[in-house]
């Protein structure tokens, strides 16, 4: 049987001029591969590895190129195209995959990438799908404190970013632990914090506290540059909003730099800043 969406090996069956006809031994269906992909100096019997998917007339056709992915599998695609009828994806093939708006979880925009799944619709047809949750596994070989790398794909106001962790494993950064702006379709490095019973992970952005803490001097400082060396307010008395957006920290780590910047004599605090030292 011929499947459509995978990568398989067909026999060439018979050769015309536009191409060859592969199929099965002994089964009567069969599919076209192109003239101009034709390997050199095919013949019948031989075999090819080929996907299958269905060209723009709707017909069942074989290529040699790679796609992005498979049946079932999820890959990062750039957005070429959006018409009435939903978004079109670079997959690798001559035909782009299209996403339909029911599949969509948010508007794509042209030129940028998102995950995508591959899947069969009621028509037989491949389509793409950005509702990928149902695709993810739950058996990573992940465990504390390893370092990851993943993509997000949702983002949801109360619980966090929802990541796929190397596109294939369930992942979420919870919201406390979100303090720089993410985007579905951004790429994270990411440290795992927790394995749940489940299997997916919990992934934190942030190094763990003593190695962060560098990089956290450093951003204060940075942003001092900004207020010419006197920030208007203190450890003690500014908002943690203000400091998300301002630092993108914390108020707990926010407090432990501006204590390390403090204990190194890089700093001073008045009863309403904090200030470079002279």
């Amino acid at each position: 049987m011929i499947e459509i969406g995978v990568k398989q090996k067909l026999t060439v069956i018979n050769m015309v001029d536009f191409g060859v006809y592969l199929g099965q031994p002994g089964h009567e269906e069969k599919v076209l591969l192109p003239i101009k992909q034709v390997p050199e100096n095919t013949k019948p019997g031989d075999e090819i590895t080929v996907f299958i998917y269905r060209d723009s007339e709707d017909r069942l056709i074989a290529t040699v190129r790679e796609p992005r992915m498979q049946l079932g599998e999820i890959a990062q695609l750039r957005t070429v195209e959006i018409n009435d009828i939903g978004a079109f994806f670079d997959w690798g093939l001559e035909k782009d995959l299209l996403v339909p708006y029911k599949e969509q979880l948010f508007a794509p925009e042209v030129g940028r990438e998102y995950l995508v799944a591959l899947y069969v619709d009621k028509s037989s047809r491949l389509c793409g799908t950005m509702h990928i949750y149902d695709f993810l596994r739950d058996d990573s070989p992940y465990k504390k404190d390893d370092v990851v790398h993943g993509t997000v794909y949702q983002i949801h106001e109360e619980i966090g970013a929802f990541v796929a962790v190397d596109n294939k494993y369930h992942a979420v950064i919870p919201r406390k632990e979100i303090f720089a702006t993410l985007l579905p379709g951004t790429v994270v490095e990411a440290r795992v914090t927790g394995v749940r019973e489940d299997g997916k992970l919990n992934l934190s952005i942030r190094k763990k506290a003593y190695l962060q803490m560098d990089d956290d001097c450093e951003q204060i400082l940075k942003v001092m540059e900004r207020y010419k060396g006197v920030l208007p307010f203190t450890d003690k008395n500014v908002d943690p909003e203000r400091i998300r957006k301002e630092f993108s920290l914390s108020k707990n780590a926010f407090k432990r730099a501006v204590g390390r910047l403090l204990k190194e004599n890089r700093i001073k605090i008045t009863d309403t800043t904090i200030e470079y030292m002279k």
